[in-house]
């Protein structure tokens, strides 16, 4: 049976020869080396005990150095299944999600089509190139030369170029015996509508040969000497060589320079590629102008496990890694992702290496971001989130965008890492100076804070203690009783929490508290170790809230904490008032402030009169806790008649 061309091309793209080796081996772990592809095991073939079969992953073959055993991934199939190479064909199809070809008498007449086109693709090269070194190309090499390409460097990109006329690459060919059919099928000329020869292609280009990851010319990329035309560059058309969403520029080049311990970048243009390779990045490519199709990360993920993702610092190189971005979630595995470098505004990679040098580019791929930053950044950059309606919109978006991940485990890890990143954005943050970042996303001015002598006060520091006592009592209900946390969450964030140790308490319960209630304490004792906990919950203030001592009452835990949350809010609007007063009372005394103090000392006695009920029913006992005076009057009342019967008898 013939295969169609380009058949097992794909299938080797696909598949991983690790992953279909190590079905039948396993891998030597000090020897091997995964994120380089680098794979070693005993051998299948002669069962040896030493790690001599060698696997290399980037290039698809093995080798035994014992047996001398070699092959791809088709050969290995057969082999180790005892199958002919068609049955192999089709058991590695299956696995890589291919429908087997129907059988096609004509494959091989295709396949003989196939090698005459890139015949004709490589006499158009060498035409292109001795048209560049003509009295015609002065003005393309002076060009060139003003981008860095001369000599040495335009041989080994084969930098040629298309002469300004309608036929000239169709004469050359025609004159070299080719058939017509031949030229229009490697779109190197277009028939023409008014009933006259074709003309060429490209007229009066720059002209970049595309070669497949085997090294054959299948295409051409254009770039317009004239400043007026309407395409600054232009692709070959698709043909029975090229299909431009499966195809990348420098392909074979970068995978060799992969191979050797290079990471792959992935820039927009042939200029970009050429610069990045000149100045020592080797396996750079590009996706011939288009944006990056499934295919094409495919064949980048075959290279290399994570490539960075090299855009111009422009609105379109952002809006292409947008949509990359949604492109390659569904197809994330284990690692397999991408890493995104964003070029200074307005400059490509080019322009950086010929303003700065290798080194800047190093260092913008050195700051490279992962994926799941940039999705943030997209979600959240510009926008204003200052209600819970635009906050849970927010939610909803990320939420729908990771549901999008098959895997998982990534699906898990992703999600983690947005809630880190949500709980960065939306939790008070510390102050300082005179402003204040606060987290709706915009600068507001901080409240005037009291002079040191008011701090020093009986009524600022008798209150702060109170407001510390209460802040431990609300997450010693939290943490035993975390189910209740997701409806106090947005109150929470917003206790600022005057002891540092208490802080990183509620951070970590609002990180873990909602997602994974019943192992919080074990997150609190892996995050902070052992001693917050324990000193939170050997408070004696705390041991004795009906809450802590006794937990699981849901009910009488919300009830608690929506008491214990509302009067430190009143605490701390009554606290910063008169505060602010005081510090103006210096100043200036008007009918205004005295208003304002009046409305602060109504609501001092506001909560007074809270706090003064609470004295009211009940009493304080020795250890802290609060005993109802009523159920005390009447147990003292008992004991008293119990005590009078005694002395009776």
């Amino acid at each position: 049976m013939s295969l169609p061309p380009g058949f097992l091309d794909e299938l080797r793209s696909r598949l991983s020869l690790s992953h279909v080796v190590g079905r039948k081996v396993m891998w030597d772990a000090r020897k091997s080396n995964q994120g380089k592809g680098d794979m070693w095991a005993p051998c299948p073939f002669h069962h040896e005990k030493t790690a001599s079969f060698h696997v290399d992953d980037r290039k698809g073959f093995y080798y035994c150095f014992g047996c001398h055993a070699k092959g791809d991934a088709i050969s290995f199939v057969k082999e180790t299944e005892n199958v002919s190479f068609i049955e192999a064909v089709e058991i590695l199809a299956r696995e890589a999600g291919m429908t087997m070809p129907a059988r096609d008498p004509k494959a091989q007449e295709k396949q003989d089509r196939r090698a005459q086109l890139a015949e004709v693709m490589e006499q158009a090269v060498q035409f292109f190139r001795l048209q560049l070194n003509t009295g015609a190309g002065a003005g393309a090499r002076d060009y060139l030369t003003r981008r860095g390409l001369a000599g040495q460097a335009l041989e080994r990109w084969e930098i040629g170029l298309a002469p300004d006329g309608w036929q000239g690459l169709w004469d050359h060919l025609r004159g070299k015996g080719v058939a017509e059919d031949l030229i229009l099928g490697a779109g190197l000329a277009k028939p023409s509508t008014k009933g006259k020869n074709p003309y060429d292609t490209f007229r009066n280009r720059i002209m970049f040969p595309i070669r497949d990851v085997r090294g054959r010319c299948i295409a051409f990329g254009g770039r317009a000497m004239d400043p007026n035309d309407n395409a600054k560059y232009l692709n070959s058309p698709e043909t029975e060589l090229f299909d431009k969403g499966r195809s990348l520029y420098n392909h074979g080049p970068a995978r060799q320079a992969a191979g050797q311990g290079q990471q792959l970048i992935v820039a927009e243009g042939y200029m970009d590629v050429i610069a990045l390779s000149e100045a020592g990045f080797g396996a750079a490519v590009a996706p011939l102008g288009t944006a990056i199709t499934e295919h094409q990360l495919q064949l980048m993920w075959r290279i290399a496990d994570e490539p960075i993702i090299a855009l111009d610092g422009d609105t379109a190189g952002l809006r292409a890694a947008m949509r990359l971005i949604d492109l390659a979630l569904p197809l994330l595995e284990a690692g397999k992702s991408v890493r995104f470098a964003l070029m200074p505004e307005g400059k490509d990679p080019d322009d950086l290496i010929r303003a700065s040098g290798a080194k800047a580019v190093q260092a913008v791929l050195d700051e490279a971001m992962p994926m799941v930053r940039l999705l943030w950044q997209r979600e959240t950059e510009g926008k204003v989130f200052d209600s819970p309606e635009r906050r849970a919109a927010l939610d909803k978006a990320l939420r729908e965008k990771i549901q999008l991940i098959r895997d998982p485990s990534i699906r898990a890890h992703y999600g983690q890492e947005i809630k880190d990143l949500r709980w960065q954005l939306f939790r008070p943050q510390r102050k300082s100076g005179n402003r204040s970042w606060q987290p709706r996303g915009k600068w507001q001015p901080e409240r005037v804070a009291p002079t040191p002598g008011a701090r020093a006060s009986f009524l600022a520091s008798t209150e702060n203690a109170e407001i510390r006592l209460r802040e431990a009592a609300i997450l010693a209900i939290a943490i035993l009783n975390p189910k209740v946390v997701v409806q106090f969450e947005t109150d929470l964030e917003e206790m600022e929490c005057l002891d540092p140790e208490l802080s990183d308490l509620r951070d970590v319960i609002l990180r873990h508290a909602i997602d994974d209630p019943d192992n919080l304490k074990d997150h609190i004792v892996e995050t902070l170790g052992a001693a917050p906990l324990e000193n939170l919950l050997g408070l004696r203030h705390v041991a004795v809230i009906p809450c802590v001592h006794k937990p699981g009452d849901v009910e009488k835990a919300e009830m608690t904490l929506a008491e214990e949350l509302a009067k430190i809010k009143a605490l701390r609007g009554l606290d910063a008032e008169i505060a602010e007063a005081e510090e103006e009372v210096s100043d200036l005394a008007d009918e205004a402030l005295t208003w304002r103090l009046a409305q602060a000392a109504e609501q001092r006695n506001r909560v007074t009169r809270s706090q003064n009920e609470d004295k009211a029913i009940f009493d304080i006992a020795d250890n802290g806790a609060r005993i109802n005076r009523d159920e005390r009057e009447a147990f003292e009342a008992i004991m008293s008649g119990i005590n009078f019967e005694r002395k009776r008898r």
